[in-house]
């Protein structure tokens, strides 16, 4: 009877643990933090840590290889002083704008198109996302030999066709053609975001709006401007606004196309930073320049969902 009695009793404690344990991940109480801390762990080290070191930083000193001390607003209030930050400020608002502007006309117009009933759709749909899907250094730099000012396919095309003078404009090299040149290759990299997610709100129009308007007399202009364009409100505010954010904050086209030049010229916020903060060593001003972005966006993200709470 001993015997049997040591062998029943762990058994038995064993299933009394697993019911506590079961009863315990039962209760919100105690799963609810159980799921959250594993992100709360990640968006602490990730996010919160850097952010909380940039602030520090924006606000002292700090140069690379000697100690620091906190100089307040310092920083900030000096960047208004460099040409190189007001010439930044305004290429991030030139940049932004032409490519989100350029963006939205050509996706709409690229997803009315990728709408119509076309031979191989699906291959067709597949092959416009490949310049979202290809990663933004590799594609840039096959940009980059495009507009290289010794062997530029773009210039030998433009030669060819009669529109251009030989040897053609140093797109890399002038202030004005290096800005246009950051922004068609945005414009190209961010077409198939717009195109596809416009194309998603295009198939959820129901067939039945366009035969109603039909039967009424509305031709194409008047069907897409009274019942496309309406009911696409709430989709363009959306892929406007992460767009926009996006855009702002892009480095990688800018860096490897020009790394901010010619003499600023391109310049955006995020390449600024790296090469004032890494390059020149001064990580407070770097940090600085960074943390500008942020109010940028904020005000930015807030017009824009004011925008979309009035269309939803």
């Amino acid at each position: 009877m001993a015997i049997g009695n040591v062998g029943v009793a762990p058994a038995a404690s064993r299933a009394t643990l697993g019911n506590r344990v079961r009863e315990l991940l039962d209760r919100e109480q105690v799963l609810g933090p159980l799921f959250v801390t594993p992100a709360l762990i990640l968006i602490t080290l990730l996010v919160a840590y850097p952010f909380c070191m940039a602030l520090y930083f924006s606000l002292s000193n700090a140069f690379i290889g000697r100690p620091s001390h906190l100089i307040g607003l310092g920083n900030f209030i000096n960047l208004w002083d460099s040409d190189a930050f007001r010439q930044t400020f305004q290429n991030a608002f030139v940049f932004t704008g032409t490519a989100v502007a350029a963006k939205l006309v050509l996706g709409i117009s690229l997803a009315l198109l990728l709408n119509q009933q076309l031979w191989f759709t699906r291959l067709i749909r597949g092959a416009v996302l490949l310049p979202w899907v290809i990663p933004t250094a590799l594609s840039t730099l096959g940009w980059t030999w495009m507009f290289n000012s010794l062997y530029s396919v773009v210039n030998w095309t433009g030669i060819a066709m009669g529109i251009m003078n030989p040897p053609g404009p140093n797109w890399l090299g002038q202030q004005y053609y290096a800005m246009t040149a950051v922004v068609v290759v945005n414009i190209w990299r961010g077409l198939p975001f717009f195109a596809i997610t416009i194309l998603a709100g295009l198939v959820s129009i129901p067939k039945e709006l366009y035969e109603a308007a039909e039967a009424d007399g509305a031709g194409p202009v008047a069907r897409f401007w009274y019942v496309t364009l309406p009911l696409l409100r709430p989709v363009l505010a959306i892929v406007m606004l992460f767009s926009t954010i996006f855009t702002f904050s892009d480095f990688n086209i800018v860096y490897v196309l020009t790394h901010g030049g010619p003499i600023n010229s391109t310049h955006l916020f995020a390449t600024l930073s790296r090469q004032i903060g890494l390059e020149s060593g001064r990580i407070g001003e770097g940090a600085a320049i960074s943390l500008y972005l942020f109010p940028v966006l904020a005000f930015v993200v807030y017009t824009q969902l004011k925008f979309v709470r009035k269309e939803t």
